[in-house]
């Protein structure tokens, strides 16, 4: 039997403040455990919770950038159960009334390109955080995230594939750090990601019994997290069993998932509206405030990036999707004077180490300006592109800036015709049989046989002749 997958997901972000969504309490990440959790944040009594204005600013903003309605009554309601690192014993959130009310984000697939719906994002207090490392068995509580404001995000059952879900994740993303309400640093939990599965006889319209895997905070997570459930649940259903409603969680470090709970329903939570907050009201003007300092969005970017740099669709999409990549791609560009160049190192060697030590742009020891002064060296021929690769090596080792590592450790190009003609004569000199089946070789055969001497070349002169004039010259003397 044919399966498809449906997946939606519940996507958490926290929104870059300065204090907590009911308190003045600071939301920095880092702090010692539990010194920056106050009375409001832990509900004592006689303490009254205060909304924070500038989240719902960023949570308009977000909503003005899909094209959602903004939701001019919003308001607040507890979602009461009992877990350990949530200290009220209760959650404020919104239900009934969210401050987002649908919009939508497009992906590319391949080359498809596809339309995400979102069902509703509603602004919400985070819970604390359970620390089961060092403890010997037993669990600490680090309440200092307690009350940091959120939205969550929920989109509609419209994607299909762990393709598609990493796709619609990375896209967020970048929509969210472009638009400056989020850090983006998901190592530090400011995207976590639950993801809701199910499977289905390809053609059903019927939903299959989904399951949630809950606080994924990585893509590669993601994507085998949900490559694996969904193995699961059609190897449970084709050896006669059925899928059970339940809460997993997935562990990155052994890949694989467990069992949780059973899945509750909203009724469990006992949703009531929260007696200490009254309704926002949020009106036209406001939303118009919020819209004029809406920042460039990815794909006005994209746009750009294609008719201002001459990118190809493609380039353009890699680099205007995250605002800090667009950054870093603009600032190496000012300085190296060529765009095609500088996208092609940044989505080449940079990305390629970002990969290797799993770290994101904003962590790397090379900065833009040291990537296009790079970049200018192979243009004025002091290096070759060959030769650059051992200078990125040791930029990203923090041996210097560009011009000192090339001239500590004399890897200046050799542009010096005579010079070259002396390497060139010496390697002609000592491969008579090859010089010999050159010149008798076809016209069409000598371009590739050619590639042997370039090679004798290079390596006598330790990488570093002009490759431009040492096919000139090699030409030249064959001929």
């Amino acid at each position: 039997m044919q399966w498809e997958t449906v997946i939606g997901l519940e996507v958490h972000v926290q929104l870059n403040t300065n204090t907590k969504i009911f308190s003045g309490s600071s939301i920095a990440f880092g702090a010692e455990p539990n010194t920056q959790a106050s009375l409001v944040d832990l509900a004592m009594p006689g303490t009254l919770p205060v909304a924070n204005e500038e989240a719902f600013r960023k949570a308009v903003m977000f909503g003005l950038a899909i094209d959602a309605e903004i939701g001019k009554e919003s308001v607040f309601e507890r979602k009461n159960y009992f877990y350990p690192d949530l200290p009220k014993g209760y959650q404020t959130t919104q239900l009934d009334k969210p401050i987002v009310i649908g919009g939508h984000v497009d992906i590319q697939v391949g080359e498809a390109t596809k339309r995400v719906r979102i069902h509703h994002a509603h602004l919400e207090e985070d819970a604390g955080k359970s620390l089961h490392e060092d403890f010997h068995g037993m669990s600490g509580i680090d309440l200092n995230r307690a009350g940091t404001p959120l939205i969550e995000i929920v989109t509609e059952p419209d994607i299909r594939s762990a393709d598609e879900a990493v796709a619609f994740a990375r896209k967020l993303h970048a929509l969210v750090s472009s638009l400056g309400i989020c850090d983006g640093e998901m190592s530090q939990g400011s995207m976590r990601f639950d993801v809701n599965i199910s499977v289905r006889p390809m053609g059903e319209d019927k939903l299959g019994t989904r399951t949630e895997t809950k606080n994924l905070n990585s893509f590669r997570f993601m994507e085998r997290c949900i490559e694996q459930e969904v193995e699961r649940q059609i190897e449970v259903i084709e050896d006669g069993g059925s899928i059970t409603q339940e809460t997993r969680l997935y562990n990155g470090d052994t890949h694989t998932a467990k069992s949780m709970r059973s899945k509750e329903e909203a009724n469990d939570y006992r949703y009531f509206p929260c007696p200490d907050l009254l309704p926002v009201h949020i009106d036209d003007d406001y939303i118009e405030q919020v819209r004029k300092l809406l920042p460039e969005l990815p794909a006005a970017r994209k746009a750009r990036f294609e008719e201002q740099y001459g990118l190809s669709a493609y380039d353009a999409e890699l680099l205007s999707d995250s605002a800090v990549s667009a950054q870093f791609f603009e600032a190496a560009t000012a300085k190296s004077g060529d765009a095609k160049l500088s996208a092609n190192w940044l989505m080449g060697e940079v990305s390629a180490r970002l990969n290797a030590e799993e770290i994101s742009l904003s962590e790397a020891p090379i900065n833009a300006e040291q990537l296009g002064e790079l970049i200018l060296r192979i243009k004025d021929g002091t290096i070759s592109s060959k030769i650059a690769k051992t200078v990125f090596d040791a930029l990203w080792k923090g041996e210097g800036d560009v011009d000192l590592i090339i001239e500590a450790k004399g890897l200046k190009q050799v542009s010096d015709s005579g010079a070259l003609e002396k390497i060139v004569d010496e390697v002609i000199n000592n491969n008579a049989a090859q010089v010999e089946n050159y010149r008798a070789a076809d016209d069409d055969k000598k371009p590739k046989m050619l590639g042997f001497f370039v090679g004798q070349c290079m390596k006598a002169s330790k990488g570093q002749a002009n490759p431009q004039q040492l096919n000139k010259i090699l030409k030249e003397k064959l001929a």
